[in-house]
C-alpha cells in the first residue's frame, strides 16, 4: 500500500502528465500510437492490442499513447475502451477524435463522454474518407472539421456559453482537454504545402495545445515546418512522426493507399533492398527509427510519436539505439533522411553544410510574389473567377449599393412565400451551372476563391485542407484538391496568405435548401452572424 499524501500523489500525477511534459523543454517525450482492432477486446485482436499496450504503459520511457479514431476509414473498436483499460496503469493516453463519423452533436457528446471519464487528451482530426462499412461503404459525415473540432473543445474548456428558455445567460462546467492538432507539410507542391501551414496556424489559433506532424521521411521538411512555427510564432510543442517501416508497410505506403503518406520509389527501393535480408531488414528498421528520432531531437522537436506494426520489444528497441547516439550524431544522420519528390517545393533555401534549411525565405519564391511577377501571373486566372470577384464586390459587400439594395429587396419579400421561391430559383438557376450549388445556404464560395466545397470536396472543407492530398490530387478520385486550386487562384492577388484569416467556419445546417443571397444580405449565414470570438 502506498503510504504518499494525496497532495503527493496529485503532484506525481501532475508532472506525469501530457500538460506537464509538453511544458518541459528538456523532456523530449516519446510517444506511441496504438491501432485498434475490429471486435470486442477480448477477442484474439483485441487482446494482442491489449497486451502490447500493457507492456508500453509499465516502461519508464514511455510517456503517453495514443489511440486511433478508425484509422483508414475502417472500422474498429473505440479508442476509450482501449484508454479505459490504460487508466487503470495510470498511463497517460490522447484519444483521436475525427469528424468522418460524428456530426457536430455527436462530437460534443463524446467530449463530455471523455471528460466525465477523465481523459483529458484529444487529438483533433478531420479523418480519413470512410473505405469500409457493414454492407458496403458507409458515408461520411464531415459536419466540422479539424479546426472546428479544435475551436469547439476550446470553447468547453473554457465554459460552454448556455441561454435558458426564458432568455437567461449561463455558463457549463470547464471541461479540460489538452487538444492535439496535425499537419502535414511532407507536399512536393508549393499549392499544396502553403495551405497546410495556413490551416495550422489556424488550428492553433483555434486552441492546439500541440502538433504532431503526419508520417515523412525527408529531414529537410522536419527542419522547415520548425522554422516555419518559429517564423509566425507558433509557439506550440511539436513530436515528430517515426513510422517504423518494413518492407510490405513501405510497399502499402508507395501505392498511396494510405491518405497523405508518401514512400518515394527511392526510399521503396532502399526498404526492399533490405528487406530482401535474412531477418527481412529488421535491424535496419529499427535503427532507421532511431536515427530519425534522433534527428527530431537535434533539431528541436518536443519529442516522438512512434508508430508501426511491431512488437514491444521493438519500440524498445527503437529506444534503447537511440540513447547510444552522441549529441550531436544526429547531424550524420540528416543525410540518410533526404527522401523528397523532383522538384520539390521548400519554402527556405537549402544550407549545403547541414543538408537542411537556413533561415532565407526561398527565393524563388520571393520573386513570385513581387508586384511584376503577380501582375504577370493573373493572366492565367480563369476569367470566372475574374467575374466572380467583380460580382462579389460590387454585390455581397457590406457597404456596396447593390448589397443595401439587397438587403432592401429581401426584407420586402421575407414571408412572401411564392416571391422568395422565385427568387430562390432565379438564384440556383445562376449557381448550379456555374458552380454545381448544392444549396446549402451557408454559401462558402467567396471564402475559397468561388469553388463550392459542397460539390467539390469530399469532406467539406471549408477551414483549410485535409492533410490526404498525393501530388495535389484528393484522396478520394483524381480531382484536384478545391484548396490547392484556391492558392493558385489567389497567390495572383496577393490574398493566399489571408485565406485562412477568419473567424472558424461552421455550417448551419439549418439553412439548407434557402437561399444563401437571402441570407447573406439578411445576416443569416456564417459571414455577418456574430461568433463567440466577437467578430
Amino acid at each position: 500500500m502506498s503510504t504518499a499524501t494525496p497532495s503527493t500523489t496529485a503532484s506525481v500525477e501532475s508532472e506525469r502528465s501530457l500538460r506537464h511534459l509538453l511544458a518541459q523543454e528538456d523532456t523530449f517525450l516519446n510517444a506511441v500510437e496504438l491501432v485498434n482492432s475490429r471486435g470486442v477486446i477480448t477477442e484474439p485482436g483485441g487482446s494482442r492490442v491489449l497486451e502490447l499496450a500493457s507492456s508500453l504503459a509499465r516502461h519508464p520511457d514511455i510517456h503517453v499513447l495514443s489511440i486511433t479514431d478508425n484509422p483508414g476509414g475502417n472500422a474498429v473498436l473505440s479508442a476509450d475502451t482501449l484508454g479505459h483499460e490504460l487508466q487503470a496503469l495510470d498511463q497517460e493516453v490522447v484519444i483521436h477524435l475525427s469528424c468522418k463519423d460524428w456530426n457536430r452533436n455527436g462530437l460534443q457528446s463524446k467530449a463530455w463522454q471523455l471528460a466525465s471519464q477523465g481523459f483529458h487528451n484529444v487529438l483533433a482530426l478531420s479523418g480519413d474518407y470512410p473505405i469500409d462499412g457493414f454492407q458496403g461503404t458507409s458515408s461520411g459525415v464531415f459536419d466540422i472539421d479539424s479546426v472546428g473540432v479544435l475551436r469547439m473543445l476550446s470553447e468547453m474548456n473554457d465554459g460552454l456559453e448556455t441561454v435558458s428558455p426564458k432568455g437567461k445567460k449561463g455558463r457549463m462546467k470547464k471541461t479540460g482537454f489538452v487538444l492535439g492538432a496535425a499537419v502535414n507539410n511532407f507536399k512536393p507542391y508549393e499549392r499544396e504545402v502553403m495551405p497546410q501551414y495556413f490551416k495550422l496556424a489556424a488550428k492553433v489559433a483555434a486552441g492546439a495545445d500541440f502538433v504532431i506532424n503526419q508520417i515523412g521521411y525527408n529531414a529537410r521538411k522536419m527542419d522547415e515546418l520548425l522554422r516555419y512555427m518559429k517564423l509566425k510564432q507558433l509557439r506550440v510543442p511539436v513530436l515528430a512522426n517515426v513510422y517504423i517501416l518494413s518492407a510490405p508497410a513501405s510497399r502499402y505506403f508507395h501505392s498511396g493507399r494510405i491518405p497523405g503518406v508518401i514512400v518515394t520509389g527511392k526510399l521503396l527501393a532502399l526498404t526492399e533492398k533490405h528487406g530482401a535480408s535474412q531477418d527481412k531488414g529488421k535491424a535496419f528498421f529499427l535503427e532507421f527509427a532511431a536515427k530519425q528520432c534522433a534527428v527530431a531531437r537535434g533539431l528541436g522537436f518536443g519529442g516522438a510519436y512512434l508508430g508501426g506494426h511491431v512488437s514491444y520489444e521493438d519500440f524498445v528497441q527503437v529506444l534503447e539505439i537511440q540513447r547510444q547516439f552522441g549529441d550531436s550524431d544526429w547531424r550524420d544522420f540528416v543525410s540518410e533522411f533526404t527522401f523528397d519528390a523532383p522538384e520539390e517545393f521548400y519554402f527556405f533555401e537549402p544550407d549545403s553544410a547541414s543538408g537542411l534549411n537556413t533561415d532565407e525565405i526561398n527565393r524563388s519564391y520571393a520573386a513570385s510574389k513581387s508586384s511584376r511577377a503577380l501582375r504577370f501571373s493573373r493572366q492565367s486566372v480563369p476569367l470566372t473567377y475574374k467575374l466572380n470577384r467583380l460580382v462579389h464586390s460590387l454585390v455581397f459587400e457590406p457597404g456596396a449599393m447593390a448589397y443595401r439594395l439587397g438587403r432592401k429587396i429581401y426584407g420586402a419579400i421575407a414571408g412572401k412565400s411564392r416571391i422568395g421561391k422565385a427568387m430562390h430559383t432565379l438564384e440556383q438557376v445562376a449557381k448550379v451551372p456555374v458552380f454545381d450549388c448544392q444549396d446549402c445556404g451557408d454559401c462558402s464560395l467567396p471564402d475559397i476563391a468561388y469553388l463550392c466545397p459542397e460539390s467539390q470536396c469530399v469532406k467539406n472543407q471549408r477551414n483549410g485542407p485535409c492533410g490526404g492530398t498525393r501530388f495535389g490530387k484528393c484522396e478520394i478520385g483524381e480531382k484536384d484538391c478545391i484548396w490547392a486550386r484556391a492558392y493558385d487562384r489567389l497567390k495572383p492577388y496577393g490574398e493566399e496568405e489571408s485565406m485562412l484569416e477568419r473567424p472558424v467556419v461552421f455550417k448551419n445546417a439549418a439553412l439548407k435548401g434557402t437561399s444563401a443571397w437571402g441570407n447573406t444580405f439578411l445576416g443569416r449565414d456564417h459571414h455577418t452572424k456574430p461568433t463567440s470570438e466577437g467578430q
